[in-house]
């Protein structure tokens, strides 16, 4: 279910560790989420008014909100992907309810 959208975020990593010599050494998965939940959290202090907000307007800042999300789903399904884990099976198991994707 998930196995095509986790080989496209690898393809995409990879290519850009590449681009970048970025070494994407097994804790680097790990340690990129949690940049990336600070990322996301500082975007959401910022929106909530509990962050300078840079001078950016609200629809600017609520568009730093979307692209952090979607840069933490991007890190949660290469971390998935590097071991091997498999999501669908998982969230049916522990929020009881099959994902359709």
């Amino acid at each position: 279910m998930f196995d095509e959208l986790k080989r496209k975020f690898e393809e995409a990593s990879a290519a850009y560790a590449a681009e970048h010599s970025v070494l994407r050494d097994p804790d680097w998965y790990v340690l990129k989420l949690q940049e990336e939940m600070g990322e996301l959290t500082r975007a959401w202090n910022k929106l909530s008014g509990r962050g300078r907000n840079g001078g950016k307007t609200p629809g600017e800042l609520r568009q730093s909100l979307s692209d952090e999300t979607a840069d933490l789903l991007g890190h949660v399904l290469l971390f998935a992907y590097r071991n091997d884990i498999d999501l669908a099976s998982s969230i049916e198991r522990k929020w009881k309810f099959k994902p359709d994707l």
